[in-house]
């Protein structure tokens, strides 16, 4: 029951058809969908009849820039268990997510906010290394698809009582959850912890390897940031995208510039030398030192902090002096295109890598975005990597 009234709802919205107008096309029945959400019996006729009513209604009335031959059928179309890293992932496989994210947008705008569709499962987020938004993402994430979710904090864990990591997974694969979230400071510690439970794991990133909710959350974003301006967003053809700061460090960069370079963009990385990994260029990156050269022609800057949790040793000789080389402002911004849009993962530190007059302007900024974009594509990886479990159709 909860799987049709989801699909009913991501109908009424890739369509802008009310639930009132749904039942009377449906069924001739306005307050059918209202009554099925109350408790109203269905038998399974009527279930087929409804499933019938919408793909042919699909295929008659496909939504706006829709195309419903776009990805393979069922579990064909994302056949992971868990979502680990951009790396493995096709070009087809990070669109669906992207696209599986969109009625959760509209969902999240509205006054209600709340579905059903996890209703019984539990989420752990395990986080072994200190979050705010990322934690608090997922969190919301999770209760707006009614799952019950729990969240386990490091300094809570009986890590910190020398419980090694492989005996926390089979703890938590005891207790039977329905998806562990993971974020972890090692590298690989999402694997270790992936091969070692029953449930799907999503990364919410583990070390300097990656965060890929964080590349999807940004593509997202960009998306709709280009749309609002009513360019084609479906790939990022033709954009040239500069990301500068702390390269070498951060898991976003190497799973946000992982989702761009799927969808067309080309990406340049920006950084000192020190912080700038051995052998960018590899990835197909265009790899700089001088922001400023950077900047010339850029569609997208992306700016990074500097991690330096994640620093042993001196970088750079100061905040002042890298503010000085490689702090966006408006005058440094100039030099990128026209109507360059900013993003920036956050957290932010304003006056460091981005000036506070730069990471508000209301015309180019789309952090914020990022932010919103950020719980919708989180909802969306959290139903589909429980579609099997749930036995939904063509997934179980």
């Amino acid at each position: 029951m909860q799987d049709l009234l989801h699909e009913i709802e991501k109908f009424c919205l890739r369509h802008d058809m009310s639930e009132t107008r749904f039942g009377e096309l449906a069924m001739n029945d306005k307050p059918f969908v209202s009554q099925l959400k109350s408790g109203r019996d269905l038998r399974s006729s009527t279930a087929t009849k409804l499933r019938e009513f919408m793909a042919e209604y699909d295929a008659r009335e496909p939504a706006k820039g829709a195309n419903p031959n776009r990805y393979p059928a069922g579990r064909l179309a994302f056949p992971h268990r868990d979502l680990l890293g951009i790396a493995q992932l096709e070009r087809h496989e990070i669109l669906y997510l992207l696209d599986e994210a969109e009625p959760w947008i509209e969902l999240n705008r509205q006054s209600s906010k709340h579905a059903d569709l996890l209703s019984g499962l539990t989420i752990i987020n395990a986080f072994f290394e200190n979050s705010t938004r990322t934690l608090l993402s997922f969190e919301i994430a999770g209760k707006r698809l009614g799952a019950d979710v729990v969240n386990m904090h490091a300094a809570q864990s009986s890590v910190k009582k020398g419980e090694t990591l492989i005996d926390t997974a089979i703890t938590l694969n005891a207790m039977r959850p329905d998806a562990i979230v993971i974020r972890h400071a090692s590298s690989g510690a999402t694997q270790l912890i992936a091969d070692k439970v029953d449930c799907p794991v999503l990364n919410a990133g583990d070390g300097q390897h990656e965060h890929p909710t964080q590349g999807l959350l940004d593509s997202l974003a960009l998306r709709h940031a280009l749309r609002a301006r009513g360019e084609k967003a479906d790939d990022f053809t033709g954009l040239t995208i500069t990301i500068c700061g702390d390269i070498l460090h951060s898991r976003v960069a190497r799973s946000t510039l992982l989702c761009l370079q799927a969808l067309g963009a080309s990406v340049r990385l920006c950084a000192p030398p020190a912080l700038m990994p051995v052998g960018v260029e590899a990835m197909g990156v265009e790899p700089f030192h001088d922001f400023d050269a950077a900047l010339s022609g850029s569609d997208v800057v992306m700016m990074l902090r500097l991690q330096t949790e994640r620093m042993e040793g001196q970088f750079i000789p100061s905040p002042r002096e890298y503010h000085h080389l490689y702090g966006l402002t408006k005058e440094r911004l100039t030099r990128a295109a026209p109507d360059a849009l900013v993003m920036h993962p956050g957290p932010m530190n304003r006056g460091v890598e981005i000036d506070s007059d730069v990471a508000d302007m209301l015309d180019r900024s789309i952090i914020t975005r990022q932010v919103e974009m950020g719980v919708a594509i989180r909802m969306a990886c959290l139903d589909i990597l429980t579609r099997s479990a749930r036995k939904v159709e063509g997934w179980a």
